[in-house]
């Protein structure tokens, strides 16, 4: 039985009901899970690895609770750099039609690099187009191969231009092959296992790009299969708009006139959602992903999360696609939502530690995953991230280890372990060859931005 012993953190981060911080820190796992945790002196002194720390904090790792991994190849294209949401869309729909299987293979690994160095564990990935016989098999066997936990949701577009949404009718699908498809994919890969490394959700994409009749099947066949269900609700104030003209309800009634809330439900975004729906929202469990660098990239406001947090809302949080946000640190992510939500609420209104706990804990919880990830306890999953304060960047935050995650600089990971494998040892991915995949990336976005296929 594989052990890991990681010892002498500066700070050990538990993110348990009691909050603890423990000082020279760290915890022993067996077999990914984790035995123990507590002072250095405290815990086993011999593992099959061991992992010093002095210098580091130690914490949870991180949940990424929205994504598109596909738009790493898309990023900082002029067209779409400073355009709100809609036509930001409408300037990328064309491009994304180029996507390959292949491409889709190297975004997402390029893609879940970028997370495991900022200490995420866990992501979730929101694909809901699939041109060139793309399928969602070729973003999840490419996850696979990092050692990240997966979750794969299955999205999809239905209502095209010509029939009042959004998209081109050449990136739709017919209602029925994305049922059957979604069904496929649970049998496939679907796994409920609390040391799973891949799980299925259903996730049509919008309001603006699939019938309510796709959003009632999907919701139906979710709670049959017991997979979760997505969707992007409330982005911004076109997006509100749209819900108001052809359905003449806001977000959050359509959400609900559609099953689509509840504690197996999660939406991205939800910066506009209004004071009733977000006690809406409360009152069903149902999970909101904040994606604070996207939602102002794109202009669409600031998401009231400690409002949401203060009635009760499950919240995570997410780096969303990196065409819109055009990075996927999650721990930078962190730190932008704990800026935001001062500017919003006041200086005093959200702390570091706030925040770490809805990247953490309440990350686990919108993906539900509560009973085994988002903390630092014996039982749990031995997912975590450690962070050099001992550097640079961190010259003179001697006082509060913890605060200086967020407050100094949000460096690269020092350590990323997922159910006790070590997927980023001393800063460098150890699943992933990145020179030669960062070169074929490289050529797929030119001949992308070319007019090519990828």
């Amino acid at each position: 039985m594989a052990t890991l012993l990681m010892r002498h953190a500066d700070t050990l981060v538990c993110m348990d009901d009691e909050g603890r911080e423990i000082p020279d820190g760290g915890l022993f796992a067996r077999d990914g899970v984790i035995e123990a945790v507590g002072t250095s002196a405290e815990l086993p002194t011999t593992a099959d690895r061991v992992i010093d720390l002095q210098g580091h904090v130690l914490m949870p790792g991180l949940v990424n609770t929205h994504h598109h991994l596909y738009q790493n190849l898309t990023r900082l294209l002029p067209a779409a750099q400073n355009a709100p949401l809609f036509g930001w869309l409408q300037s990328l729909y064309p491009v994304w039609e180029r996507l390959t299987p292949e491409a889709f293979r190297v975004s997402a690994q390029i893609g879940i690099a970028e997370l495991l160095l900022s200490g995420c564990t866990t992501t979730s990935d929101h694909q809901y187009i699939f041109p060139n016989t793309a399928r969602l098999d070729d973003t999840i066997d490419a996850a696979a191969e990092t050692g990240i936990r997966f979750h794969a949701l299955r999205g999809s577009m239905s209502v095209g231009v010509s029939d009042g949404g959004l998209p081109p009718d050449t990136l739709v699908e017919s209602e029925a092959s994305i049922l059957r498809d979604s069904e496929r994919l649970i049998d496939r890969v679907h796994d409920a296992s609390a040391h799973s490394r891949c799980q299925i959700a259903l996730a049509p994409c919008s309001p603006f790009s699939v019938s309510p009749q796709l959003m009632r099947d999907s919701a139906t066949l979710a709670r049959q299969r017991g997979v979760r269900l997505h969707t992007h609700l409330a982005e911004n104030t076109e997006d509100v708009a749209y819900s108001r003209e052809r359905f003449n309800m806001t977000p959050g009634e359509y959400a609900e006139d559609l099953g689509w809330v509840g504690d197996d439900v999660w939406h991205a975004h939800c910066v506009q959602l209004d004071d009733g729906d977000l006690h809406r929202f409360a009152e069903t469990g149902t999970g909101v992903a904040h994606c604070p660098c996207s939602n102002m990239r794109l202009a669409s406001g600031i998401a009231p999360v400690m409002k949401m947090l203060g009635v009760g809302v499950p919240v995570g949080l997410g780096v969303d696609g990196s065409s819109s946000n055009d990075s996927g640190h999650l721990l930078a992510e962190a730190r932008q939502a704990l800026l935001l939500q001062r500017l919003r609420e006041g200086a005093d209104a959200c702390t570091v530690r706030d925040m770490l706990r809805v990247a953490s804990r309440g990350g686990a919880r919108v993906l539900g995953r509560h009973d085994h990830l988002g903390q630092l306890t014996p039982g749990y999953q031995a997912d975590c991230t450690a962070f050099a304060v001992n550097d640079l960047w961190h010259a003179g935050a001697v006082h509060d280890p913890v605060a200086s995650l967020l407050l100094c600089n949000t460096g690269t990971a020092a350590y990323t372990v997922v159910g006790g494998d070590v997927v980023v040892d001393r800063g460098k991915i150890t699943t992933l060859d990145l020179p030669p995949l960062l070169e074929t990336h490289r050529a797929m976005a030119q001949r992308l931005a070319a007019g090519e296929l990828a």
